[in-house]
């Protein structure tokens, strides 16, 4: 009885195995791990690389996925209108390496020119942003009504290439607009730069790196043309990154940016502090002379990504003749206070003084 009754046993158990299996099969979607992600990329989207995760909804075209540490530098909040109407002329290439080494270019409609040029350079930590929306500039229309074109330009973010592909490219895409300035009605002589975060540092750079073969990126084109600029506007800009955790200290403020990770150890790709050098040439203190520009400088007094002491020092270093610091009292990382018509006149009169 027991012999003819155990095959009987095994049937059960055997289908009672197969009915939990199919159970489970059926109910595994619903236990995806919580990174999946079934949204679909917004329209104009880059696409992402095979290995690049997913950035959040909402964020801009080729942004890391998350928040960049150190502070979070270059994430500028109360986001403003960049510009009310589309480029006159979009996605001109620069440079042939990368998809990057594009710009926008507005050209003003009114006036009969040749016109001023304002190149404007976006934030985000050197690991995101996008010339369309500035990450942290505003003013197109502005400068439009005030007779300038505007060449809004992307760089390769640190993702991409490290140090100093960054300034190599902005150097480059000046010197592509000089080169075609007779075609779009430009003023060759008269190229200002404004960047905001990442791109402040980028633009003060250009201010103070004229000349300097190191930082060139001449084999990018147009090595013929000048990457000079005869005035720049830095809005908070890191300027000393070897500086900014002990700038930091008893502030309440985090000091993450020495980490490996922080968005400036990502540019140049290694800790910050392991590689002094190499980290001298972000620093357009390092190249401050004689020929330099006349900078304005705006920093934010309660700004914990950015130590505004940093804008300060380079006005100081700068000195009072060439450069205009003002601090914004409240104001963090950007925002609304550096958005209002009355600090954007601000910047037009500095710049009419420098190039009008």
């Amino acid at each position: 009885m027991r012999v003819q009754s155990f095959p009987k046993l095994q049937f059960v158990i055997l289908l009672a195995v197969l009915l939990l299996g199919s159970v489970l099969s059926a109910c595994a979607p619903l236990a995806l791990p919580a990174s999946t992600s079934t949204t679909t990329a917004t329209e104009g989207a880059v696409a992402a690389t095979p290995d690049a995760a997913a950035a959040p909804a909402g964020a801009p075209a080729g942004a890391h996925a998350g928040p960049p540490p150190g502070g979070q530098m270059g994430v500028m909040p109360d986001a403003t209108t960049f510009a009310s109407a589309p480029p006159t002329f979009a996605d001109l290439a620069y440079a042939d390496q990368s998809e990057a080494q594009k710009l926008d270019l507005y050209i003003p409609t009114t006036g009969e020119g040749p016109f001023p040029v304002v190149i404007m350079i976006h934030g985000g930590g050197f690991m995101f942003g996008d010339k369309a929306d500035g990450a942290g500039l505003t003013g197109v229309d502005q400068l439009l009504e005030a007779g300038y074109a505007v060449a809004s330009i992307n760089y390769r973010l640190s993702g991409e290439a490290l140090w100093p592909a960054q300034i190599n490219d902005a150097k480059a895409a000046l010197r592509y607009l000089r080169a075609v300035a007779a075609e779009y009605n430009l003023d060759p002589d008269n190229f200002a730069a404004w960047g905001a975060s990442a791109g402040g540092a980028l633009a003060a750079l250009l201010g103070t790196t004229c000349g300097v073969a190191e930082l060139e990126g001449a084999e990018l084109g147009n090595a013929d043309q000048s990457s000079c600029v005869q005035a720049v506007v830095d809005w908070f800009g890191p300027i000393d990154f070897l500086a900014m955790d002990a700038q930091f200290a008893d502030t309440g403020c985090p000091q993450t940016h020495d980490a490996a990770d922080s968005p400036e150890s990502m540019l140049v790709g290694a800790p910050i502090q392991t590689v002094p050098d190499v980290v001298a040439t972000t620093n357009a203190m390092n190249y401050i002379d004689d020929a330099d520009p006349a900078f304005f400088i705006q920093h934010g007094s309660a700004d914990c990504n950015v130590p505004p002491v940093q804008g300060q020092n380079l006005a100081d270093a700068l000195g009072a003749d060439r450069a205009t610091y003002m601090l914004i009292d409240g104001a963090g990382h950007g925002g609304e206070q550096f958005a209002t018509p009355e600090n954007l006149q601000l910047v037009v009169e500095f710049l009419n003084q420098q190039l009008k």
